[in-house]
């Protein structure tokens, strides 16, 4: 079963990931921001993480740069609703980073699990 590290600052949006990634007969680590998000990284890797960019304390961007840096084998689904720019602009952004896929919120729910197995395959 493979582990999959959900973070987003929105409790709802993590919420709707854990339920949907659980049900869909993955393991779920959450985390509320890109700080967590390294920690629980560091005590159980994942295969694949879903990170929203726009977050307190470790913003997605820096959380994929660190990822790739201590585990560049591991693709990152980044997720983003937009802030001051349209969500476009820092998916775009997190592409160029490196980023395994970039969805823009809101997304339909096989839309996330599509590219969750593509990550895995």
């Amino acid at each position: 079963m493979a582990t999959i590290l959900a973070v987003d600052d929105d409790p709802q949006v993590r919420e709707m990931l854990d339920t949907l990634f659980t049900e869909a007969g993955y393991q779920v680590v959450t985390a509320a921001d890109g700080k967590e998000a390294m920690a629980n990284f560091r005590k159980q890797p994942a295969e694949v993480v879903v990170a929203d960019i726009l977050m307190p304390e470790k913003d997605g961007l820096e959380t994929l740069q660190e990822l790739h840096q201590i585990a560049p084998e591991v693709p990152v689904i980044a997720i983003s609703g937009g802030g001051h720019l349209p969500g476009s602009h820092y998916l775009k952004t997190a592409t160029l980073l490196g980023a395994f896929r970039a969805l823009e919120k809101p997304f339909p729910n096989r839309a996330i699990l599509t590219a969750v197995g593509e990550a895995l395959a």
